[in-house]
């Protein structure tokens, strides 16, 4: 399982989609950086693999960084990858 983490402006939280397949999570993440590059906003809407009722949409605008992980299978308190706040 693969994630594709989008970090917002002024929101604490990022938004997070999850892809089974490594060619999907690349296909997104390449889309929301050709968003970023290009600079004029438009909408990104993204969808849940498992339920596609589930859609959230963005404005690119709003976006600030990507990121893109593999989500390990280990159970437990594992930090998460990229740079997080940890009290």
């Amino acid at each position: 399982m693969y994630v594709v983490e989008i970090s917002l402006r002024l929101s604490p939280m990022p938004v997070a989609v999850q892809r089974k397949e490594l060619d999907d999570a690349q296909a997104l993440y390449a889309e929301v950086r050709q968003a970023l590059e290009t600079g004029h906003p438009r909408v990104l809407e993204l969808t849940c693999e498992k339920d596609e009722q589930k859609r959230v949409s963005l404005l690119s605008g709003e976006v600030l960084a990507v990121q893109m992980y593999e989500k390990s299978g280990v159970a437990g308190g594992g930090k998460r990858p990229g740079f997080s706040f940890e009290p």
